[in-house]
């Protein structure tokens, strides 16, 4: 199975919440924070196939009433295993 990992930071949106709910329901790991800038960034990390499913919700869909601008992905990388044992709220 070819695990995948990528940072993230979208721009124009405050969704935090569905975020972390799409990611449990990928079975994803990594976390999310609302950043200073009104941004929201984190990192993601399982399946390639689920990673990809994310990042089209984030650049694409995102939950009922956000209004993306953009997403950028950086440190896209295939991985060995994950770093984290579940996906987080960071405060």
């Amino acid at each position: 199975m070819e695990m995948a990992s990528a940072d993230y930071e979208v721009f124009g949106c405050n969704f935090i919440k569905a975020a972390k709910e799409k990611a449990d329901s990928l079975d994803l790991t990594g976390w999310i924070k609302n950043n200073k800038t009104g941004t929201v960034g984190g990192r993601i990390q399982g399946t390639k196939a689920n990673v990809d499913q994310m990042v089209k919700w984030l650049s694409e869909e995102g939950s009922p009433g956000s209004e993306i601008e953009r997403c950028q992905l950086t440190n896209q990388q295939a991985i060995i295993r994950p770093d984290y044992n579940k996906f987080f709220l960071r405060f």
